[in-house]
Formats: structure tokens, sequence, C-alpha cells
């Protein structure tokens, strides 16, 4: 089947895409929904069915399997309306106002769907224009509605006794069954977070993750991943259940939209680079193993390797970047995340947020510790969460009720069950743990407490601002929001409509704004530089030869990818030779500034 466009929508926070396929998918564009939040997705469904006059039996928190439930029911919902609204674009004449023609004219150029559209629009003779009409309605793409699964929310359930519940009502668990039983088809679930060794054996489950008898996929499974051999062992991990990655999505490890996945400083080309390199023996390598599996499972064996796809998203903001990804690399797609925060027509985003990102330069966009996970969280500096968080740190009251609890994984330092280090319950605990201490100076007291409170609630932040778009915020939710979008959100400043944001994406108009925007691959080498002049400086009271090896391995990398980017700048053939030599003086100055480094001394 043709793929009607070269970019894709990425899962973005937990809110602000939760119902993007609505928007795109019968635009022929993909995007991705998150099912961390089953809530989310129940007052979604109810606000849906109202909105379309279909009927709505709530599935509340007593019924058993509640979670996964939901999750179906919602993603069945979506299902239902993308469909209706790709039935009725298909009805619509190609009139200048109408979906149908948007659909037509938002295509790339080099699409064979709109190469046949402009033919037709040529075509004189009545007859044979209304026939090459219903030939092009028929060739339609619908976008692929795909779910997001962070690995790592996985928490324990508990019934209401305090009994623990079985693994598989887990909340990873759960969004598997849930999205597994759902009746979307062609589809994709994408992993991201790492691997998970139980949550990636029970998805052996579910035949929808097996190839057919046609040697067809249900289901697809998208792995979302920072370098190679992440996604050589998941491959291979899956492949030994029987299962085959449809897709590796690769993303820079910091120059991204929400949790930030840092390589040892590994460079997003030379991780592209690899794939390139390795995808055929990827393919065979994992494709044994995977027949292997299905012959002693005693399913069908393969009689060749399934397809695979190769996508890329992190920084992305010029059509040439986007063109030069797809031809150099033979990507099959690029995502364009962060951008799109800034089209409230396609994804859910609250007026004074978008005002706030519409606003934001570079120095509003920073890597944060405010992530419960403990995993870098990109941010947007002042945003109504963190304002909040602030406000009840002044009070003497800080942390938060905890009402999502989905971050309720790691931590037990002070009780049996995990807790959520922003929970108000851990922060309280923690802080009377560092009052006790007798030889520390004040700013090592402020330090501390100030690491302790950054904390945020980003469970709550993060599904607000759909509530708020919607008229369905209760008074128990609040009306702060989280927002995590990537660096390159500095170089965008407008409102844009889908029609322009995919018209920039395709080189047809402009949508930066006057700030100079350096090179993806240059932009994400900077933060990489200052993410590791900054974990050295967290560093220097605690240095071991363990961290020694890993700050001098990590310049190492940074210093290959720079010799790689050197060489790469001439197979740039979209750009003119001053943007190519101002590359190259950007990156002669970076291998200064990493020569320039001073790595702390062992004692």
């Amino acid at each position: 089947m043709l793929e009607a466009h070269s970019f894709q929508i990425p899962v973005m926070g937990v809110g602000f895409t939760i119902d993007t396929p609505v928007k795109v998918s019968h635009f022929g564009i993909s995007s991705v929904i998150s099912l961390v939040d089953d809530g989310l997705a129940e007052r979604m469904r109810k606000f849906y069915c109202d909105k379309y006059e279909l009927s709505y039996s709530e599935i509340d928190t007593n019924q058993e399997d509640y979670r996964a439930k939901r999750l179906t029911a919602y993603l069945n919902l979506i299902n239902l309306i993308v469909s209706n609204n790709f039935k009725n674009l298909k009805k619509e004449s190609f009139n200048t106002v109408s979906n149908l023609t948007k659909y037509f004219e938002m295509l790339p150029d080099s699409s064979q769907l709109k190469k046949g559209y402009l033919l037709m629009l040529e075509e004189k003779e009545k007859t044979v224009r209304a026939s090459l009409q219903k030939e092009l309605k028929e060739s339609l793409v619908l976008g692929s509605i795909d779910v997001n699964i962070m690995t790592k929310i996985d928490k324990d359930n508990y019934t209401k006794k305090g009994e623990k519940l079985a693994a598989e009502f887990n909340d990873a668990h759960a969004a598997v069954r849930g999205y597994a039983n759902s009746n979307l088809n062609a589809s994709g679930l994408v992993l991201s977070a790492g691997l998970s060794p139980r949550l990636y054996s029970y998805m052996s489950n579910f035949d929808v993750f097996f190839p057919d008898k046609n040697e067809k996929l249900g289901k697809k499974i998208i792995l979302k991943v920072s370098d190679y051999r992440s996604a050589l062992v998941q491959g291979k991990f899956l492949a030994k259940k029987g299962i085959w990655i449809s897709e590796y999505r690769i993303e820079s490890g910091l120059n991204c939209g929400g949790h930030a996945f840092a390589t040892n400083g590994f460079l997003m080309g030379p991780i592209l680079e690899e794939f390139k390199q390795n995808k055929s023996e990827l393919i065979q390598e994992v494709h044994k193993i995977l027949n292997e599996a299905l012959s002693l499972s005693g399913r069908p064996t393969l009689s060749k390797p399934l397809d695979l796809k190769i996508t890329a998203q992190g920084g992305v903001g010029t059509a040439k970047e986007h063109n030069f990804l797809l031809d150099y690399y033979n990507l099959d797609s690029i995502g364009w995340g962060t951008p799109f925060l800034l089209v409230p027509k396609v994804v859910n985003v609250d007026d004074d947020t978008l005002e706030k990102l519409l606003n934001a330069g570079k120095e509003d966009l920073y890597l944060s510790n405010t992530s419960p996970m403990g995993i870098p969280f990109n941010s947007l500096r002042n945003s109504s969460k963190d304002l909040e968080r602030d406000a009840k740190i002044k009070k003497g009251r800080p942390g938060s009720s905890c009402p999502s609890q989905f971050l309720k994984l790691f931590n037990k330092e002070f009780t049996d069950r995990p807790i959520c280090t922003a929970s108000r319950q851990y922060q309280k605990a923690k802080i009377k743990e560092l009052d006790a201490k007798k030889d520390i100076s004040k700013e090592q007291h402020s330090r501390e407490y100030n690491k302790i409170t950054e904390k945020s609630c980003i469970c709550t932040g993060l599904v607000t601002t759909p509530y708020i778009n919607h008229g369905l915020l209760k008074s128990t939710d609040g009306d702060s929001v989280s927002v995590c979008p990537g660096p390159n959100l500095a170089y965008f400043s407008k409102n844009s409509t889908l029609s322009e944001m995919v018209n920039h994406i395709y080189g047809k108009i402009n949508l930066l704004n006057d700030t100079y925007r350096p090179n993806l691959f240059v932009k994400e080498l900077g933060i990489y530089v200052d993410y590791l002049k900054n974990e050295i400086e967290e560093s220097v009271e605690t240095i071991n030869g363990r961290k020694l090896k890993y700050f001098e391995e990590f310049k190492t990398n940074l210093l290959s990818g720079i010799e790689y980017y050197d060489t790469l700048v001439n197979e740039m053939k979209e750009e003119t030779e001053i943007y190519k030599n101002k590359m190259k003086g950007e990156l002669e100055k970076t291998v200064l500034q990493i020569h320039s480094i001073k790595l702390p001394i062992l004692q």
C-alpha cells in the first residue's frame, strides 16, 4: 500500500495527541496516541460519544480489568470516527473548499497520488476526468492510528483490600491487552523507554502480533530506539518470542521532546549511518531467529522476511533536512513532533500554554530534572504546572497529592510499596531526612532541597490541556499544564494550520522565525556538549573510576561523531556552500570546546 506522506506525528506528552488521529488520519497522516492514562481515555470517549450522538456506557474503576477495557473502548471509538471521516471525505467532490481537495493538495509532489491528482486537473475531457477522479478516490490512503506504551510505566496494582494483582494487571500489561483487543487494523504499537523482558514476553499471548497464514500482521510493533545496539538486542528478544518488529523509530537522544534518553555521546548521524549499513544484516539475522521461534511454537514459518521500516525523529525543522534524512539514509518516514504544538487544530494545547510556546526562545527550553522517573525531561520554563509547584514550595507544602499514581514505580526509601518522588508523602519524608543531617552547609542543604522539590506531578500536568479545550475539567483536576517541547520549538513562532505546517515540511512555505537555526546535527551536538559539562559538574564531589571512564568515552564518541559530520557535510546536495562552510566552522569550534573540557581528578 502506498504511503500518503513522508512524515508522521509522534506521541506528545499524554493528552496532547490523545485524539490527533480524529483530526489527521483521514488526510493520510499517521499519528500516535499515548496509552498512559485510562481515565483520560474514558473521559475523552464520553466527550466524543456525546459529540457524535453515540451511546455511552461508563467503564468505572469497579469493573474487573477496567483499565484494559477503557483503552479498548476508546481505541474502537477513535477507529469508528476516523473511518467515518474517511468515508465522508471520499464522498466529497473536487472543489476548492472540500477536504478531498485538501487531502491531495497537502501531498508531497513526489507522491504517486499527487501526480495522479495533477494529471486529473489537467484533463479536459469530462468522461476521462470523472474516471480519473474515481480512481483517485479508490487510491486514498488512511493515516495509521498508532499507540504508544512506555515500557517502564508498568506499576503493580492492588485490589481495594490491598491484595496484589497478577502481573497481567500492571499498567503497561493492561495497556498492551487494551490495544491488542481493539479493532484497530494495520496500526502499530510503539514501545518506548527500553527493553522490558516481562512485558515483551506477555505480548506473545496475543495472536494479533504474529503473522497469519498469509504472512500478514494484524498489528505491528514499532520500537523507539536511540542506538543500533539497543535495536538489535530488542529485535532479537522479541523475535525469540515469535514477534517481528516492523519499524525501528530512531529518536535523537537529547534533541527531542518529552523524556530524553541520552546516549554515551553517540550522535544521531552516526547512529543513522549504522542502521543504513546494517539494515540487511538486521533483517536477515532477526528473521532467522523469528522463523526458529515460530517453528518451535507450532506456528507457520515465513517464506521471506516481513517488511521493515527505519524512521527517524528529533529536531528536524526544514524541508532540506527532511529530504536529506529520507534520501541519504534511505529512511521511510520522518517524525515531526514539537512544531505541531503550534498547530492547535491538530494537537490539544490550551490558549495559555500556546501563548507561552509561541513566545518561547532558546533560553525558555531546557533539559530539566522535573520528571519523577529520574530521566531528563525537556521542559518549557514557567509552564503553569511548574509555577504551581513553585507556589507550593513557597508556602512550605511541596509535593503533589498524587491523584493519578502512574509513576508510583521505583522508590521504596520510606514505604513498603513504591511511591512517586513528586508526591507530598515522599518529599515530606525526604526533607525531614535532609533536615536531620548535621554536618551540611547551607548551600549544600539548599541544593539538596531543590533536587527533592523540583520533581513535578507530570501525570496530571500532561493530561490537563484536553480537559481545558473540551470543557471537561473537574474541580479536582486543577488547571495547570505540563508541556515538554524539544529545543526545536525556539525556531517556530507562528500559530499555524495543518496545511501550513505540512507545506512547511515539504518546502512550499517557511514557518521558521528569525532566530538563527543550526543544522539539526549541529544542534544535537551542542546539546550533548552542554549535557556532558553538566554531568561532570554534578559529579565533581563523587567522582570515581567508573564515572571518569564514562566521561572519557563520552568525549571520544562526540569527537568521532564530529569527524563523521565533517565528511557528511559534502553530501548535503540541497544546501548552499555558505551553509556548508558555516556548519564546518561550527563543528571546528565544537572540537575545541570539547578538548577544553577538564575532567575531574581522582583523589
